[in-house]
C-alpha cells in the first residue's frame, strides 16, 4: 500500500471522529465526560460496545488461535450469553437503583472505604494492562503491515494513537464515545464480512460450498470433553459466564456507557441487544479462523510450527490478509484494526480516568474548575501509563487474547469475589483485611494452577477466575465480624 494511501485513509479516518467530537461536545456540561447526561440511545450504545467488546486482540487472536484450538472458543462464548442475562436482571437494576457513576461506589455503599478502594484498584491494574495489550497488538499489526515500511517508530506510532484519541475525547467524554464507537463497530462488521466474502471467492466457493468445507474441516471441532483440558466444555463455559460477569458487569468501561442511557429498561435491552450482537460477531471470527487456515492449505503458505503448535498465531490472518487478499482486503483490514483499535482503547480510557477520579480524587465532591483540572491531569496520567505498559510487553509472542483473559483470572476473580459476597450475603467484613484476602487469594489461586499443572497436567485454563473468586469469597468469610 502506497504511503499516499495510507495516509489518505487515517487522515480520513480521523477527520470522521473529530466531526462527531465536534457536535457531541456541544452544550457539555461538568460530568458530560463521566455519564453522558444519562441521554444516550440504548441501541446505539449497544452497537457501539460491539467495537469495545470485540477489539483488535478478537480480530486476529480468536482467528488465529482456531489452529490450535479448533473451535472450542465457542463453548466459552455460549457462557457469555448466560452471563449476559446476569448482567442484565441483577446488576443493571442495582446500579440505576443506587445511581452510580463509578459503579464501584457499591462497594462503599455495602462495606465500607476500604473495601471500595480494593475494588476500584483491581480494576485499574486489570484495565491497565487489558487496555495496553489491546493497544500493544494493534500497534504492532500497523507497524507490521505499514509503518515499518515508512520507517516509523513504534513508540511513534503509539503515542500519535494515543494523542487522537485524546484530541476527540477529552471535552466529551463517554458521550462523543458512544457515538464514534456506533461508527466503528460498523466499519468493523462490514471488514470482517469483506474478508470472508475476499476469501470464499479466492478459493472459488458458493455460500453454501464454503459453510459445508468449515463444518467438515478437521479444526471444526467445537466441544471439548477431556476434563485434564485447557479447553474442557464445563471450564470454558464457566469462565465464559463469570468472564462476561466480570469484564462486562464488572467493567468500568463497559457499564459506563451503558449507564449513559436514561431508563433501567431500555440498559437491560442494550445488553441484551449486545450479547447477540457481540456472541454473532465472535462466531464470524471462528468460521474466519477454519477459513484462513484453509486458504493457507489450499495455496501451499508454510505456516511455522513447533510441537504441533502454530506459533504466533496473532500474525496469521494479517499476513494472509495484506500479502495474498489484494488491496482490497489490505485496505478493509487497516480499516478494521484501526476502527478496532479506538472502539476498544478510547472507552477504556475514559473508564480508567472516571474510576481514578471517582473513587481516589473525590471529583464528585470538588468545585467546577477542579473537577476540570483534576479530570485533565487524570487523563494525562492515564495516557503515560498505556504507553509504558505497551512498551514494557512489546517484545511479547503467542495469543495475546490469552493473556489478558489470564491476567483478567488473577485481577477479576477477587473483584467478582467482592460483589458476590456483597450481594448475596449479609456479612460486615473487618475492613482493614480485605487487601491481604484479596491478593491472597489471587496468591493462592496462581501456586495452586501451577502445582496441579506439574502433578497432574490438570490446567485450569480459564477457569481460574472461578476459583479466585471462590477463595476469595472464604477469605472473605474467614474475615467477617461477628454478629
Amino acid at each position: 500500500m502506497s504511503p499516499i494511501l495510507l495516509f489518505f485513509i487515517v487522515l480520513s479516518y480521523f477527520s470522521i471522529l473529530m466531526i462527531i467530537s465536534h457536535f457531541t461536545s456541544r452544550n457539555v456540561h461538568e460530568n458530560t465526560f463521566f455519564d453522558g447526561d444519562k441521554e444516550s440511545p440504548w441501541f446505539l450504545v449497544a452497537f457501539g460496545m460491539i467495537g469495545s467488546g470485540i477489539s483488535a486482540v478478537s480480530l486476529v487472536s480468536i482467528p488465529g488461535n482456531v489452529g490450535n484450538n479448533n473451535l472450542y472458543y465457542f463453548q466459552f462464548i455460549l457462557g457469555t450469553i448466560v452471563g449476559y442475562l446476569f448482567i442484565a436482571f441483577v446488576l443493571i437494576p442495582i446500579y440505576y437503583r443506587l445511581k452510580l457513576v463509578s459503579i464501584y461506589s457499591y462497594l462503599n455503599m455495602r462495606f465500607g472505604t476500604i473495601t471500595y478502594k480494593t475494588g476500584s484498584t483491581f480494576f485499574l491494574v486489570s484495565q491497565s494492562f487489558g487496555a495496553a495489550l489491546r493497544l500493544l497488538l494493534s500497534i504492532k499489526i500497523l507497524q507490521y503491515a505499514f509503518f515499518d515500511a515508512l520507517h516509523i517508530p513504534y513508540y511513534i506510532t503509539i503515542i500519535v494513537v494515543l494523542v487522537i484519541i485524546w484530541l476527540y475525547t477529552n471535552k466529551s467524554g463517554v458521550k462523543t464515545i458512544v457515538w464514534t464507537d456506533a461508527l466503528q463497530s460498523f466499519f468493523l462488521i462490514t471488514v470482517i464480512i469483506i474478508t470472508i466474502i475476499t476469501i470464499k471467492n479466492s478459493l472459488g466457493l458458493s455460500v453454501s460450498e464454503m459453510t459445508s468445507t468449515i463444518t467438515q474441516h478437521k479444526y471444526a471441532k467445537v466441544f471439548d470433553w477431556d476434563i485434564h483440558s485447557g479447553s474442557n466444555f464445563f471450564k470454558q463455559f464457566i469462565s465464559g459466564l463469570l468472564i462476561t460477569v466480570a469484564l462486562v458487569g464488572l467493567d468500568q468501561s463497559m457499564m459506563q456507557k451503558t449507564l449513559t442511557v436514561k431508563k433501567v429498561k431500555d440498559a437491560q435491552k442494550n445488553v441484551l441487544t449486545f450479547s447477540f450482537f457481540i456472541a454473532f460477531a465472535q462466531t464470524l471470527f471462528l468460521g474466519l479462523g477454519v477459513l484462513i487456515y484453509i486458504y493457507a492449505e489450499r495455496n501451499g503458505i508454510e505456516l511455522i510450527a513447533s510441537n504441533g503448535q502454530f506459533i504466533n498465531t496473532d500474525g496469521i490472518f494479517p499476513n494472509l490478509t495484506l500479502h495474498y487478499l489484494g488491496k482490497i482486503g489490505a485496505i478493509a483490514f487497516l480499516i478494521g484494526v484501526i476502527a478496532s483499535t479506538f472502539a476498544s482503547v478510547d472507552s477504556c480510557i475514559a473508564a480508567l480516568t472516571t474510576s481514578f477520579s471517582y473513587d481516589f480524587m473525590d471529583i464528585e465532591n470538588q468545585p467546577h474548575n477542579t473537577k476540570k483540572r483534576i479530570k485533565n491531569y487524570v487523563l494525562i496520567g492515564v495516557n503515560i501509563v498505556m504507553f509504558l505498559i505497551v512498551m514494557l510487553f512489546w517484545q511479547s509472542q503467542g495469543a495475546i487474547i490469552n493473556t489478558i483473559f489470564t491476567i483478567a483470572g488473577y485481577t477479576y476473580g477477587p473483584l467478582l469475589g467482592l460483589y458476590m459476597t456483597g450481594m448475596f450475603s449479609k456479612i460486615q467484613l473487618k475492613e482493614k483485611w480485605v487487601p491481604v484476602a484479596c491478593v491472597a487469594a489471587a496468591i493462592a489461586t496462581y501456586l495452586l494452577n501451577n502445582y496441579l499443572m506439574a502433578a497432574f497436567q490438570f490446567d485450569f485454563g480459564f477457569l481460574n477466575i472461578f476459583i479466585n473468586a471462590l477463595l476469595t469469597i472464604l477469605f472473605l468469610i474467614i474475615i467477617k465480624k461477628k454478629a
